[in-house]
Parts: structure tokens; C-alpha cells; sequence
């Protein structure tokens, strides 16, 4: 329970906003006229975003600048599925409803993950510069899902807007904020950060990045990260903009750049001002008490529709599919019905990317075959099960994402340099483990610390050019590099590997 002295030193944090809604919405028009008119340009003039969450600076109605964080990808499994320890990535959300096409199917389905994640959302009417826009129409079309705006019997904040002209978007940003008012977001400045994972990557140079949305705290660089079994050394630190930074705090993304192994989106991540309390967690990190909280399961969710001939095939065919599953990947049911494979289930798949459409002892009707030619949606259909459950498992290989890693595939401990040219150097050395080959990339090690890259242009034994050189073997190499090797150093050969 906190003290009163912790209470003195809360103090407002920036909201961080998801904005969803159907495919055709104006979504992504949206984004971009919020990000192109609020980010403060960089010296050179330009805009770009480096990360999928980024901060935009508002100036309100009273002259005050306030920051809000917006994710770029709001459909991204970080939205919907995260609850780590009762925190969503979101603090609000905003409902994009079209002014020309009123509430949709893709609508209603976002409304409820908005519902099931039990925060506070905003109406957004957009497209109102089209001639076919319908304000009132919308309004009443969103009261006939129980979407109650205000002015309609409800109390959900409502604004129309333009993301062409721009009318309407101030002032959907300051609702924004007024609501992130209302909720009271605070955060701590002096305690270490602490948020969600939003996304991670791997660059063949820079080695593994993650993107963080910092939830509460202060992240400095010196401090060491934790999400769930991997961890990072806070060395390299950018914003949402690509800029080196050295210090970041609550409500703001950041991009963290150099962890062991690649951190689990939508896991908690935490810091630590010591190396050692950081390997200490991480040794004692136990996933199955994370079970045991009721978090929900962040594995990747693959959509299935299923038409069957009667509901007690339905039935076996659904308890079959729902118990496959691997531990990064699952199948997630959006649609099970008895009948023929039709027009909706094709138009339903359409707007779930990698969705697989299955029948048992049924058939497509004309339209949905015509259409699974054009919009080049496959749906298979079969009349033996086990066919089916083979089939649902190639798949389930198939669309499980995979994770491209860094491995160590031999190491060089350089002994002579004999010669230094511009950025080729000719060096001496002993492989202490695995195979050096010839075309390989190479990480610079000097007393455990990477220097830079490189890449091996030739290997030598005796004098005499060879393709590889092996565990205990002495050779020469003529490596191409902008660091000068030297004496001692250590050469990490390197490979990406998909698992």
C-alpha cells in the first residue's frame, strides 16, 4: 500500500492512445495527419517514424502543450490481448467509424475487444469531407449497437472530423486528453521504469531491438532491462524519431537496442539499476506463475472459419482444431456455422489476414467459389477428419511466426596483424570454437564489449587460401572492417537463424 510521501511524487504521465477500427475507416489517414501536424520536425525538416508507437506534442485550446502516445499498429496483438498485472498497453482507445459506411462487422468486433479490455474509448466519425458522409446517420447507426454517444442518449464522447482537411482533429485531441484527465494517469519519476514489450526486431547490424511503451518510471542509460527471460543492458536508447536519447520516463516509447534474446511482445518488462539484480530476476522468473495471475494468452492467435454438414460434426471438428496449438502460435475460432462455405465467410476471412477457411461434409455455393478465385483465399474442404486435423497442423506450422535469431558460429582469438590497408586488414589468429569461413559476418570483441562489424573476404592456412578453418586451427584472414582489429581482440563469426 503506498505512503503518503509516495503519493507527493506521482505526478501526470502522458496517455497512450490505440486507434481502432474497421480496415476502410480512415484509420491509418488519421495517424498520419495527427503525427505529420503534431511531432516537432527534426533540424533537417523531416518526419520519420523509426518505431510503431510515437509521441505527438498538442498544444490545447488554453496554450498548454501536452504529450500523448499513439500506437501505430493498434491491431497488433499488443492492444487487445495484454494485461500484465491489471495494465493495458492503451489507457484509451478510439473507435473509427467511416461518416459514409456506419458501423460494420470489423466495427463491432473491435468494440468488444475495446469492452473486454475495460478501458475508456472515444467515438471518431471520420471521412465528414465526403459528399456521402451522414453524421446523424452514424450516430444513429452506433445507437443501434448500444455504441451511445453523447447527444444520443449516452455518455461516450463523440467527434466528426476530416483527416483531409483536418477539420475536427484538435479537437479530438483535446477529448483525448480530457479524458486522460478524468482517469487520472500518474506515474512515479523516481522509481526504475516498468511497462510492455511492443514489438522487437532484429537488425543484422545493431543485433536485437525491442520497442517499449514505458508505463511508469524512469529508464537511464547504465540501467539494465527484463522482459520475462531476456535482457538488455540500456547502452543504446532512441525515441520514437530514431534519436539517441539518455533518458526516458513514463508514457513515452522507446526503442531499446542490444538484448540477449528476443523479448516477448506484450511481456512486463523491468530495470534495474545493477547487472545483478537483473540476472537475479530473470534466474528466478517463473512463467508458470504467470499463468496462475490470470494473464491472458499472448500467443499468436491464427483465425479459423469452419462450416460443417450438422452441429455434431461442427462440434468434433471444432474440439479437434481448438486443441492444436504449439507454444507460439494457436487457432482462434471467428466463425463456426452449418451450411454451405458462403460469400460472408469469404468477405469475414478478407478482413482477418492469415484466417483459414475449413468445411467438413459441406461445399462452397457459387458466389464464394468465385470470389475465393479473385480475392485468392483458398478454402479446403473435407470429408474424412483425420484429413482435416492433418491439414490444420501443416498449418499451424506454417502460419506460426517465425523468429529470426543471432547465433555465435565460431570464435577467432586474433594473435598478429600484419598489414592495414583503408578498411581491409590482414590478420593472424587461433579459432578457439566452431568453423571460420570465408564470406561471413564478424562482431569485433574487445574485453567483452563489441566494437563493430565485419566481414571474413578470405581465409589462409600456410600461405595458401582455403575455404574454412576449424577449432584449434591457426590461420590468417583478410578481414574487411571500418575498426581496427587488434592483438587480443576477439572475432564473433555470426548467422541469422529462423526458428
Amino acid at each position: 500500500m503506498e505512503n503518503k510521501a509516495d503519493k507527493k511524487i506521482l505526478v501526470e504521465r502522458p496517455p497512450v492512445i490505440a486507434i481502432m477500427g474497421h480496415i476502410d475507416h480512415g484509420k491509418s489517414s488519421l495517424l498520419d495527419y495527427i503525427r505529420k501536424t503534431n511531432i516537432v520536425e527534426t533540424e533537417s525538416g523531416g518526419i520519420t517514424q523509426h518505431i510503431s508507437a510515437y509521441e505527438v506534442v498538442h498544444k490545447t485550446a488554453n496554450g498548454k502543450e501536452k504529450r500523448i502516445t499513439f500506437l501505430d499498429t493498434p491491431g497488433h496483438e499488443a492492444f487487445g490481448m495484454l494485461r500484465v498485472r491489471g495494465a493495458q498497453v492503451a489507457d484509451i482507445a478510439v473507435l473509427v467509424v467511416s461518416g459514409e459506411d456506419g458501423v460494420k462487422p470489423q466495427t463491432k468486433e473491435v468494440l468488444q475487444a475495446i469492452l473486454d479490455a475495460k478501458i475508456p474509448y472515444i467515438v471518431a466519425i471520420t471521412k465528414i469531407d465526403k459528399p456521402g458522409a451522414d453524421v446523424i446517420k452514424v450516430k444513429g447507426s452506433l445507437a443501434e449497437n448500444e455504441v451511445y454517444v453523447e447527444g444520443y442518449g449516452g455518455a461516450i464522447p463523440c467527434v466528426a472530423l476530416s483527416s483531409k482537411t483536418g477539420e475536427g482533429v484538435s479537437d479530438l485531441l483535446d477529448m483525448v486528453l480530457l479524458v486522460a484527465e478524468l482517469e487520472e494517469l500518474k506515474g512515479n519519476p523516481s522509481i526504475p521504469a516498468q511497462g510492455i514489450v511492443l514489438e522487437n526486431s532484429l537488425d543484422r547490424k545493431k543485433g536485437i531491438s525491442a520497442t517499449l511503451i514505458i508505463k511508469d518510471g524512469v529508464l537511464k542509460t547504465g540501467m539494465f532491462i527484463v522482459a520475462e527471460k531476456s535482457l538488455s543492458s540500456v547502452r543504446i536508447m532512441e525515441d520514437c524519431m530514431g534519436r539517441g536519447i539518455t533518458e526516458m520516463q513514463f508514457g513515452s516509447p522507446v526503442r531499446i537496442i542490444g538484448w540477449d534474446s528476443a523479448p516477448q511482445v506484450g511481456s512486463a518488462f523491468l530495470s534495474f539499476n545493477s547487472k545483478k539484480e537483473a540476472e537475479e530476476y530473470v534466474e528466478n522468473f517463473n512463467p508458470q506463475e504467470k499463468k496462475k495471475t490470470g494473464v491472458e494468452d499472448l500467443r499468436f492467435a491464427i483465425p479459423v472459419i469452419i462450416e460443417a454438414d450438422t452441429s455434431g460434426s461442427l462440434e468434433a471438428v471444432v474440439a479437434k482444431i481448438e486443441a492444436m496449438e504449439n507454444e507460439r502460435a494457436k487457432f482462434k475460432i471467428i466463425h463456426q456455422g452449418i451450411g454451405v462455405v458462403s460469400e460472408g465467410d469469404l468477405k469475414l476471412a478478407q478482413a482477418h489476414p492469415n484466417a483459414v477457411i475449413v468445411g467438413f461434409h459441406t461445399s462452397l455455393d457459387s458466389v464464394a467459389s468465385d470470389l475465393s478465385i479473385r480475392l485468392h483465399i483458398p478454402v479446403s474442404i473435407f470429408t474424412v477428419v483425420y484429413d482435416l486435423t492433418d491439414f490444420m497442423q501443416n498449418m499451424l506450422q506454417e502460419k506460426t511466426p517465425k523468429i529470426k535469431t543471432e547465433e555465435v558460429a565460431a570464435r577467432l582469438k586474433i594473435l598478429k596483424i600484419f598489414s592495414t590497408e583503408k578498411n581491409r586488414q590482414i590478420v593472424g589468429g587461433r579459432v578457439e570454437e566452431g568453423e571460420v569461413k570465408s564470406g561471413k559476418e564478424f562482431r569485433i570483441m574487445r574485453r567483452g564489449v563489441a566494437l563493430g562489424e565485419g566481414v571474413i573476404k578470405e581465409v589462409q592456412k600456410l600461405k595458401n587460401k582455403v575455404p574454412s578453418a576449424s577449432t584449434g586451427e591457426e590461420c590468417g584472414l583478410l578481414a574487411e572492417s571500418k575498426i581496427e582489429i587488434a592483438p587480443g581482440d576477439f572475432l564473433e563469426v555470426y548467422v541469422i537463424v529462423e526458428k
